[in-house]
């Protein structure tokens, strides 16, 4: 069993993830590039850091180690082609459906039940994602917003899959999904225009919103169920919007502050929910 002062180091390392992983929507604002060149650059630049960060290259693949990373490049692939066919709100929203899977899949597969905390926590956040998104959302794109769906689905099973890895390196999958979605993503790199503003954000949305994420992710989904990493990790959706905002000018939904202080509310109420429970059945055993 974790002990709560790693489960305390888990859910920090989470929120960092989630700020990191915000951070994309910025930068990818600014970088006039293909999506898949994009995510094939950052990919390049965060295989670097995970080769120097394992000093190895994996050599033996378990089914939870290819799963987890055949996953991570599908939810790639679905959100991208999705927000191509519809809304970038009904896009993000329909994505972070994902804890209801994870919800089934954690219990089926791994045992982890939910709380009526849990639960409780999820309403909420579901309730704050739809007052952020609300005035964005709509009905148009239905096979985008399908794609959507989809790589709900394919983010529960990535979240399942790493968690799976607990007692074993699941950094590992991370290292694969890098190398595989760089090398095909190669000939759409070569199509772009280069400069060095260009590949200053590649570097930093390889080595930080995505390299040094992931290492916090894999550290933090060791200690936590992966229902509660995945409600943690909605924190990104509404992060991603404010910096927009802040930086780049982008104007956001009337409900959007509301929203995400919800959210952020439904969060909170999970962490510490868990905590109180984790400590309770310490001090029973």
């Amino acid at each position: 069993m974790d002990s709560l002062p790693e489960r305390r180091k888990a859910i920090f390392y989470l929120i960092i993830t989630a700020i990191l992983w915000s951070s994309s929507g910025l930068f990818v604002k600014i970088l006039d590039w293909h999506p898949i060149a994009i995510l094939a650059g950052r990919s390049l630049f965060a295989a670097v850091v995970f080769l120097i960060y394992l000093r190895r290259v994996p050599t033996r693949f378990s089914f939870w180690q290819v799963l987890a990373a055949v996953m991570f490049i599908l939810t790639q692939f679905l959100f991208i082609t999705s927000t191509k066919l519809t809304t970038a709100a009904n896009s993000i929203f329909l994505q972070y459906t994902a804890p209801i899977y994870v919800v089934l899949l954690a219990y089926w597969l791994l045992g982890e039940k939910p709380s009526r905390t849990d639960w409780f926590s999820l309403l909420i956040i579901f309730i704050g994602l739809t007052l952020f998104f609300g005035d964005e959302l709509s009905t148009d794109g239905f096979y985008g917003n399908l794609l959507a769906i989809l790589s709900g689905v394919t983010s529960a099973i990535m979240m399942v899959s790493f968690r799976a890895q607990k007692d074993g390196s699941p950094e590992e999958s991370n290292l694969i999904a890098f190398l595989v979605t760089a090398t095909f993503g190669i000939p759409f790199i070569l199509k772009e225009t280069w400069t060095v503003n260009s590949w200053l954000i590649l570097a930093f949305l390889g080595i930080f919103q995505i390299g040094f994420a992931f290492i916090f992710f894999t550290k933090g989904i060791k200690h936590i169920p992966a229902l509660e990493a995945n409600l943690i990790g909605t924190l990104e959706p509404v992060l991603n919007p404010i910096w927009v905002f802040l930086f780049y000018g982008e104007k956001m939904g009337k409900f959007a502050l509301f929203g995400g202080l919800v959210v952020l509310g439904g969060v909170i109420l999970s962490t510490v929910g868990s905590a109180k429970a984790a400590k309770e059945k310490q001090i029973t055993n």
